[in-house]
């Protein structure tokens, strides 16, 4: 099936690009119906045409005539979905959270239909839907096929516990894991021992520092299970081992005797113990918080460990691996850890180019050279009409043609600075150096850009700034750029112009920002192939 990166609406992608049972695990992460705004997910539609998300995404739900026609679409096919469907209609009435739940069951509708028959999927939500899609997975996988409710501890404290609220900390998250039949794939995990446990029973330290516990030697059952008797340490008993065996362990030193006539019993190393079986409380992996490496500034982006032992508990190496919300690609990038396939799936040109940026800085990948990505612009005239209907989204689709990082700020209060990616300053050198980007989707281009994108970078003591256009520069913009003179990386010994211009046409036909290389290689742009009509 190949890794591929699409962009568009998941349920118009599941219906006509991914086949029958051909993914082994799904892990979604859908808009929790918060009512927070996240910077419009799937935003109001108007005569059954689907809007796609505007910024990052307002996690509101509305009941609108999209949502009615879902609905409606739901109880005229009838079966176990419609059931519950009519069921959530009758108690809820036509609010939020219905409008919300008809959205989720076409496309976990589409999700079992794409697992293989021992695939698993798994649903991360809240508490304050969880209920509710619980009842919808039920309908749709059956109850027979439900594995487990996983409570994720996703924080420590939290501030809605300030003083004057009325209730408990909320700090967990729900994950919902079903299979779609009886012969799921599992690997069994381990989590670390209780330091306490560690501690009382492990007490015992080796004077090479091993600690181990001592653990019975003797056979249950004795000769009625067919344990051997004979003397050990001048005690006789029925054993759990042979003769033989048992000679090896007392020369291996793994038999101990604490006294003369204590029965001999074995020495257990804490460090050849797997661990505690993973259970469905998982509080033991660490959370992202202002000094995590992983943090990309992603609202509601989760921890790697979290995906990894999702992955490596429910898939093997080779399998495919689908998030069908994939946000900042933390899913992607643990498949792409642990030698997955895998297929994202966003809505905005803002998260495809999160993920381009982190595929490429993590693991050195390059879009359409190392995987595809289907869905974006791939023509001038693409690229207009996307500069056309919406500018914020042509500036992070502009970013991540260059795997530059997006701008924290919100757009009018960005300094002037739409992205930037950073450069090491020499072979073997920690130090970097910025690059400073800014997106100009209009055709009202003027020397006046140039200029203030020359104060931005001296203001920033950035190295290099570059302007990304639509439309051709104008002969004075040019000009300017080519005094601003240049910049020199003594560590490579190269030169490179310190303010650039380039257009989305210059991008297309391979031109590249003049920069020193990025931490894993130079940047390098890449166009998108033509859309594919079904994932082979």
């Amino acid at each position: 099936m190949g890794n591929t990166l699409y962009y568009g609406d998941n349920l118009v992608v599941l219906k006509q690009h991914i086949k029958d049972e051909s993914v082994d695990l799904v892990y979604l992460d859908p808009p929790f119906n918060s009512n927070q705004t996240y910077n419009t997910f799937f935003q109001s539609r108007d005569g059954g045409t689907c809007t796609a998300q505007i910024k990052a995404f307002e996690d509101t739900w509305t009941w609108d005539e999209g949502a009615a026609e879902t609905l409606r679409e739901l109880l005229e096919a009838g079966g176990e979905v419609a059931k519950v469907m009519e069921c959530f209609r009758v108690l809820l009435g036509k609010n939020t959270m219905l409008a919300y739940l008809s959205m989720m069951a076409p496309r976990l509708m589409e999700l079992r239909r794409v697992l293989k028959p021992t695939g698993s999927l798994y649903l991360h939500c809240d508490p304050g839907a969880s209920h509710y899609l619980k009842l919808l997975m039920d309908a749709i996988f059956t109850p027979q096929n439900y594995v487990n409710e996983i409570i994720w501890k996703r924080s420590s404290a939290h501030s809605d516990t300030k003083q004057g609220a009325r209730h408990y900390g909320r700090v967990t998250d729900t994950l919902l894991f079903y299979s779609k039949g009886d012969d799921r794939k599992w690997n069994p995990l381990y989590t670390s021992y209780d330091e306490q446990y560690v501690k009382r029973d492990y007490r015992r330290v080796d004077p090479d520092g091993r600690r181990y516990r001592i653990d019975n030697l003797q056979g249950p059952g004795g000769a009625a299970k067919g344990n051997p008797f004979y003397e050990v340490m001048g005690v006789k008993r029925y054993w759990r081992y042979s003769k033989e065996r048992m000679h090896a362990l007392i020369e291996q030193g793994r038999v101990v005797q604490s006294r003369p006539g204590a029965v001999p019993q074995y020495k257990r190393y804490l460090d050849e113990m797997p661990g505690v079986p993973a259970q469905n409380l998982w509080s033991d992996i660490p959370i992202i918080n202002n000094r995590s490496k992983e943090k990309l500034g992603y609202p509601t982006q989760k921890p790697l460990a979290l995906l990894e032992r999702i992955i490596q508990s429910s898939s093997n190496a080779g399998d495919v691996v689908l998030d069908p919300f994939c946000g900042c690609g933390t899913a992607v990038d643990a498949a792409q850890t642990l030698r997955r396939q895998w297929i994202g799936i966003d809505i905005t040109h803002l998260a495809v180019g999160i993920i381009k940026r982190r595929l490429h800085v993590t693991h050195g990948l390059e879009a359409n050279r190392d995987y595809a990505v289907l869905g974006e612009p791939t023509t001038l005239e693409g690229a207009t009409i996307l500069a056309t209907k919406d500018t914020h989204q042509f500036e992070h689709w502009a970013l991540g043609l260059v795997y530059a990082r997006g701008s924290a700020k919100d757009k009018g209060a960005d300094g002037g600075i739409d992205g930037w990616f950073d450069f090491y300053v020499g072979p073997g050198d920690d130090s970097h150096g910025r690059v400073i980007i800014s997106v100009k989707a209009g055709k009202n281009l003027g020397v006046a850009m140039v200029r203030e994108l020359g104060h931005v970078v001296s203001r920033e003591k950035a190295s290099i700034g570059v302007l990304i256009v639509m439309h051709e520069p104008t002969k004075p913009m040019l000009t300017e750029a080519a005094d601003a003179g240049h910049f020199t990386a003594t560590g490579w010994d190269t030169r490179h112009r310190r303010l650039q211009i380039l257009t989305v046409k210059d991008l297309f036909a391979g031109k590249e920002i003049d920069a020193p290389p990025t931490k894993r290689k130079p940047v390098k742009v890449c166009v998108a192939p033509s859309p594919r009509s079904r994932a082979s």
